[in-house]
């Protein structure tokens, strides 16, 4: 690994690394408290040949999926145990109703309990969520339907497309308005489509989610059956019309740069002009991610009734509200989208969804409040030593890959070295200045919040990208990275144990939170990445003959995963997961090595 280094800086890196690696490794295999639980491996299984089963295999017969989740492991627990420490500075902040207005402190307090407070938004019921119905029973003309899919737009409904700011894919300084399908109900069009059983139950249990949800929001069962019909039937034209998640992975399909008058041409049934006026978007180029889709949508607008428009945006209302109103819909909302969908039996505690809510509206008021407590300066220090000695090893990596020739390397390592690393929280907070929390109705903060968020990426539109932006909230349990800005991305939320330890040795750490970086570092050159440059411009760097070679690397990949069975009868999707494969198998590749 030493003889890989090419500089003298990253040779001096990465033998302090190793050294240290090499003097902890065996305490750290021995003793929990560098990091390492042994109660959780199950020696009797066979490490060579399954070592899944044999590092993991005690803790998961001792680990059930709790009732309330989808999945589980050491990192989600460690993700649901992270919300205790939200929940916990929440709870802190809602105790005191005085902080001064506008203030991250009554921002993030106010709205946790406001959502917490469960009397009051079972007494209000359907209430708040009535004047958006009201404006629905109201609709006359093609105008109006144009007029609430605004007025929806402005508060985070996305039906039945959604626009939003984005970075232009040939210019990545700038951002322009980007317009993608939305307004389905079901994960994706696969749900409308397929005639796999598993789809054709789901359809069937939508449709009486769908009338259940009308119903209770008082339409008589026969009237709210037929209104899910017409509703499931408005949406299938609008599946068929979008492209499947294999497709939505390549970004080249996405790629459908406009000017705003041809805009105009392709869908001339709906008023772009005044809707670009309403949002005070500039009329300047833009991208469209689907544009079979948007001529759906202009058929759609020339063709269907106003009484199914009305049908369909009601139910986006419903649906969207769902599990801001009062227990019947909560409930209702579960059990279709929790219970049946992802198989969790319970509903999570309520103090869990409001903490999730507040994180997901107001991530960065909270988020202030969240670094104070649980990341300090030195973590983010140790961090920050460990990503620049993880991009060393895929540098190295990089340079020793035999099937790559020396142009291809040089465009590689160019965009390697650009690459931005942003750990913990964002440099510059955001200021959420004009949004107005209260405590008297749960529904109107997440109104309130969702337009402030709306106006805020819209604002963006027309400018030169601000990088100092993140994509995430601190206290999340995630990371990403953004070939478009050439940036990974490590919120607070997941530098916590066990994926990140301060107490833990490296060793421990590189093969915890290490994976992970590396995982999202090799992002920058999985299928998607790869076709991104340095200056995160959609552009093929490849030469002609290793990128053939890729493509038939990334086959084998997606070989290896078409095999593997999640339960008899459903198997991967290769092409489906090649990203995520390519950064699991890299990123502990990688991690080792910089270890």
């Amino acid at each position: 690994m030493i003889e890989h280094a090419r500089n003298p800086k990253s040779r001096k890196t990465l033998v302090r690394a190793t050294a240290l690696c090499l003097a902890t490794a065996t305490l750290a295999a021995s003793a929990a408290q560098h990091g390492i639980d042994t109660a959780d491996i199950d020696k009797g299984a066979q490490a060579c040949t399954d070592f899944f089963a044999y590092a993991n295999g005690t803790w998961r017969k001792n680990h059930p999926i709790p009732d309330y989740m989808d999945r589980w492991s050491r990192r989600w627990e460690s993700g649901e145990v992270n919300k205790e420490h939200v929940r916990d500075i929440l709870g802190d902040l809602s105790k005191k109703a005085d902080w001064p207005a506008g203030s991250p402190e009554q921002l993030s307090g106010d709205f946790y309990a406001a959502c917490m407070d469960e009397s009051q938004v079972d007494a209000l019921g359907l209430t708040p969520a009535q004047p958006m119905l009201d404006e629905i029973d109201a609709i006359r003309t093609a105008s109006d339907v144009e007029h609430t899919i605004s007025h929806l737009h402005d508060v985070g409904i996305g039906a039945p497309f959604a626009l939003y700011a984005a970075q232009d894919l040939h210019d990545p300084t700038q951002m322009v308005a980007d317009i993608n399908a939305g307004g389905l109900g079901m994960p994706d069009r696969d749900y409308y489509l397929k005639t796999d059983k598993r789809f054709v139950d789901a359809r069937a249990k939508y449709l009486e989610h769908v009338q259940k949800m009308f119903e209770l929001a008082g339409a008589k069962p026969d009237a709210a059956k037929a209104d899910a019909a017409t509703v499931f039937a408005f949406e299938k034209r609008l599946a068929e019309a979008s492209l499947d998640n294999v497709a939505l992975r390549d970004p080249k399909q996405l790629d459908h740069k406009t000017k705003f008058v041809d805009l105009q041409k392709s869908a001339p049934s709906f008023d772009w002009a005044a809707y670009f006026d309403a949002a005070k978007i500039p009329h300047g180029d833009l991208n469209v991610e689907q544009p079979k889709f948007v001529a759906a949508v202009d058929r759609e607008l020339k063709s269907t009734p106003i009484a199914q428009w009305k049908k369909y945006l009601r139910w986006q209302v419903l649906n969207a509200a769902a599990d801001a109103l009062s227990a019947p819909f909560v409930a209702e909302n579960f059990a279709f989208n929790g219970k049946f969908l992802t198989g969790a039996t319970e509903m999570k505690p309520r103090w869990k969804r409001c903490a999730e809510a507040t994180d997901n509206q107001l991530g960065e008021a909270l988020g202030r409040k969240y670094v104070e407590k649980y990341f300090p300066p030195e973590a983010k220090a140790r961090m920050q030593d460990m990503v620049k000695n993880i991009l060393l090893a895929m540098h190295d990596t990089i340079e020793g890959a035999d099937w790559m020739d020396a142009a291809t390397k040089k465009k590689a390592l160019e965009k390697l070295a650009t690459f931005n690393p942003k750990i913990g929280y964002p440099d510059k907070w955001k200021d959420y200045a004009g949004v107005t929390i209260g405590r008297g109705s749960y529904w109107d903060d997440v109104v309130a919040a969702s337009r402030w968020n709306v106006e805020d990426n819209r604002k963006q539109i027309g400018k030169p990208v601000d990088r100092a932006r993140w994509g995430m909230t601190p206290p999340t349990s995630n990371a990403y990275y953004n070939p478009l800005l050439n940036e990974i991305v490590f919120p607070a939320g997941i530098l916590q144990p066990p994926a990140f330890d301060m107490t833990a040795t490296d060793a421990v750490n590189y093969g915890a939170i290490g994976v992970v970086i590396g995982h999202e570092i090799s992002h920058g050159f999985d299928d998607q990445g790869a076709q991104f440059d340095a200056q995160g411009k959609l552009d093929n760097w490849w030469t002609p003959d290793d990128l053939k070679k890729f493509t038939a690397r990334g086959q084998c990949v997606v070989k290896q995963f078409d095999g593997y069975f999640i339960e008899p009868g459903i198997h991967h999707n290769g092409k489906l997961v090649l990203g995520e494969s390519i950064g699991d198998l890299a990123g502990a590749k990688i991690a080792y090595r910089a270890c």
